[in-house]
């Protein structure tokens, strides 16, 4: 389908408000299609292991996607304790429910610079290396589910938030900058040679020159011989972005003809700029949104799609919704309903 097609038919469907109306308030079928059915690719979800004790979330998770994301329990700041010992019972019980449920499971994540548990802090180099420490984390976490993930982030996060280098870290302080990641990926690699190994960051479509140093480390790790097999984008975006920035992003991530996760989508009402627009407007911008991430990764080629990933599918189970109660960035309601955003995805799936 062309770029015109394309837009006509977004813009047709997503025409959702108008004259004071919310765009929830227009009509949204009852009766939509589950995302999984009618995207060419997997369509994932965030959960934590307390989410799958509702039955009515397990219930829509089933309904709705093939791949489910940790949100944080396959962190450091879960598995770590402070005694160095390593904790897996809520990783395990996702997985298990992943694999009971024929859905795909993506491993989260194995190096972030925002954590650095106590236990690699005080850690006794007479008895481990800090190297040493940090191969045995990676190949303990991923070894684990080896053959039970379809991918791994491996290192969340690694570009400085203005672009200018990459961030700082206990693991950058003590490996050194570059070496900490090509290592990361280097020893996931050892530990699961089957599962995609991705770098995923985020605010790449708001930040241009951020976007242009994640392809550079991408590329320097491509040729350092780091096995980077693909990249993620987290896409926790504002109601109000720009039409065009997701697009943008995507053609130029896109680039490196890695696959691409659209990791982390959430379209939050609460977080846009924009403090003149009512809340039928945010509703309204929230559709496009979504609909728009969903064009962009359609225009894929479809070997470089790798999954499109939810943060999250109903408002309550957001952590949007805890930092801020009147958000609500989910495609589905509080009560599992679908929004305006799930009719936009619905749509772009069905018809791009």
């Amino acid at each position: 389908m062309s770029d015109v097609s394309r837009r006509t038919v977004l813009g047709s469907s997503l025409a959702l408000a108008a004259c004071g109306q919310t765009a929830q308030s227009q009509p949204v079928p009852a009766n939509l299609p589950p995302l999984k059915t009618i995207a060419p690719f997997r369509v994932g979800s965030s959960v934590q292991a307390l989410h799958l004790d509702d039955p009515a979330l397990a219930a829509l998770l089933r309904r709705q996607v093939n791949q489910l994301t940790p949100e944080w329990q396959m962190k450091m700041e879960y598995i770590v304790q402070p005694d160095g010992s390593f904790r897996f019972d809520a990783p395990d019980r996702i997985a298990a429910f992943a694999a009971a449920n024929g859905m795909a499971l993506l491993g989260h994540v194995l190096v972030w610079y925002a954590q650095a548990p106590d236990a690699f802090e005080r850690l006794d180099e007479n008895r481990v290396s800090f190297e040493q420490a940090y191969r045995n984390y990676i190949l303990a976490v991923a070894g684990r589910y080896r053959g039970k993930v379809v991918g791994w982030d491996v290192v969340n996060e690694a570009v400085a938030e203005d672009g200018d280098g990459w961030r700082t870290s206990l693991w950058s302080r003590r490996l050194g900058d570059f070496e900490h990641i090509a290592l990361a990926f280097r020893t996931a690699r050892e530990a699961d040679p089957g599962a995609t190994l991705l770098l995923n960051d985020y605010n790449l479509e708001y930040m241009p020159r951020k976007r242009a140093t994640f392809l550079k480390l991408a590329e320097r790790l491509l040729a350092s011989g780091a096995p980077l097999t693909g990249i993620g984008t987290q896409m926790h975006v504002a109601a109000d972005i720009r039409p065009g920035e997701i697009t943008t992003m995507m053609k130029d991530l896109a680039s490196l003809g890695l696959p691409i996760h659209l990791s982390e989508l959430d379209v939050s009402l609460t977080r846009s700029d924009n403090k003149l627009l009512g809340r039928a407007e945010l509703e309204r911008r929230q559709a496009r949104t979504y609909g728009e991430a969903a064009e962009a990764f359609m225009a894929l080629p479809q070997r470089q799609r790798f999954a499109f990933t939810l943060w999250g599918l109903r408002d309550g189970d957001s952590w949007l919704k805890k930092e801020n109660a009147s958000d609500a960035p989910a495609p589905f309601d509080d009560a599992g309903r679908p929004k305006a955003a799930a009719a936009a995805l619905v749509e772009t799936f069905r018809r791009s």
